[in-house]
Parts: C-alpha cells; sequence; structure tokens
C-alpha cells in the first residue's frame, strides 16, 4: 500500500464526533505507526435517517459520509486526504434480537473499503424507542443518567460496565475494514 512509506498521512473523518476521530486517529497510527496521522472530522451528511433502523441503511450512511468527504477534498485543499473514513451507527432486528453495531466506510484513492463492527444486544424497551423516532445516544442517556454518552463510551460502555467503549469497538472495525487497502492485490 501507498501509505506504508508515507511520513505523514492525512485523514478527513466524516463526523465532528471525537469518538469517531479518536477511533480512526487509533487505528491508521496502529497501522501505520511510523508516520504521523493527522485527522481532521467534518460534518458529512449521511443521507439516511439519523438512526438507521437496518443493516443496509446503516451500510448506506457510512458510505455516504466517506463519498462526501472525499468530494469536498477534490475541492478544497484544506480537506484533501490520504484517506477518508466514516462510521454509521445503526440498529437492526436480528432472529437473536435487536442490536446495534457500525459500518466502516474508508475510500483510499478510488478504492471503497467497507467493514462492521461487532453487534451490541439490546433490550426491547430501548429498540421500541428507536422504533418510536428516538436516537440510541438519547434513550441511552435517559435510561442511565448519563449526558452525551454518544460522544463518550456509547451504549457499548454502558452495557458492557465500561469493559470496553464505542471507540474501542470502531478502531478494531476500521484496522479490519482497512485489509483490502492493505492488501489490494488480494482484493483485486
Amino acid at each position: 500500500m501507498v501509505l506504508s512509506n508515507k511520513q505523514l498521512i492525512r485523514i478527513t473523518v466524516g463526523s465532528k464526533n471525537p469518538v469517531k476521530i479518536g477511533a480512526a486517529q487509533k487505528a491508521i497510527s496502529q497501522l501505520f505507526p511510523d508516520a504521523k496521522v493527522d485527522c481532521q472530522g467534518v460534518a458529512a451528511p449521511s443521507g439516511v435517517a439519523d438512526q438507521p433502523m437496518t443493516d443496509e441503511e446503516t451500510r448506506l450512511g457510512a458510505i455516504n459520509r466517506a463519498r462526501y468527504c472525499q468530494q469536498r477534498g477534490e475541492l478544497d485543499p484544506n480537506l484533501t486526504a490520504d484517506l477518508y473514513i466514516a462510521m454509521e451507527g445503526g440498529v437492526d432486528r436480528f432472529k437473536h434480537g435487536p442490536a446495534t453495531f457500525a459500518y466502516m466506510a474508508i475510500i483510499h484513492a478510488d478504492k471503497l473499503a467497507i467493514g462492521r463492527s461487532a453487534q451490541l444486544p439490546l433490550p426491547e424497551s430501548v429498540y421500541r424507542a428507536l422504533e418510536h423516532g428516538e436516537e440510541l445516544g438519547n434513550v441511552m442517556d435517559a435510561l442511565f443518567n448519563t449526558v452525551n454518552i454518544k460522544q463518550k463510551g456509547g451504549a457499548i460502555g454502558l452495557f458492557t460496565n465500561n469493559q470496553t467503549n464505542r471507540e474501542s469497538v470502531y478502531t478494531q472495525a476500521l484496522i479490519l475494514a482497512m485489509s483490502p487497502l492493505l492488501h489490494p492485490t488480494l482484493f483485486s
């Protein structure tokens, strides 16, 4: 991969959320420990509902955000990057019950890599609130008496008694999603 020889890797993340920016920074820094990683976030529209309710809608939201960042980078030299990264959290009902997860979309040059995080089971009461139009972060704040948890440990931190958190799960998912970009000849 061309990035392995770079001393500076620029990333534009399709969000201003510090959790998402931090996950992108950590993932790329782990993959390229000898490079300086410059990571900035921009408000990028997902083109889907604020709370995506299906696997496909969540995936599309991540892709839309990454493509928006790439388009902005083509127009604005300050947003030009080596990697355009977006994360979209969503929920869906599976055979085993409702769960939340996130999709990762990473664009490098003309290549798009997609990944998905582990999923976290959700209580039926939480899923019903989401079906009625609420966002997961707000439901979690009300349930656990927290403030703006989506920019902190997220539902993942709350439901795992802080044994893991949203940023660490996103970091892992981004590293996994990078595989096709790290080994393009194997994935062509």
